[in-house]
């Protein structure tokens, strides 16, 4: 069989950490920041954390996670 090619979108957008959970950046901080609340903006800067089908479906895509 062949090698599984890394799906480059994916390896760059997600990150994996030690306990093995698979983390990405937050959406919605990059512009039209001044009509959003602080809480909010707060909260989008610490990393999401995917769970179940989601972080399976990612460590799929990339095979080095």
């Amino acid at each position: 069989m062949p090698k599984v090619k890394t799906h480059r979108g994916a390896a760059k957008r997600f990150k994996v950490t030690g306990s093995g959970k698979v983390k990405y950046k937050k959406a919605g901080l990059r512009h039209l920041l001044s009509s959003k609340a602080k809480k909010r903006k707060r909260a989008l800067r610490h990393p999401g954390i995917l769970e179940g089908a989601d972080a399976q479906n990612v460590k799929k895509l990339v095979p080095y996670l």
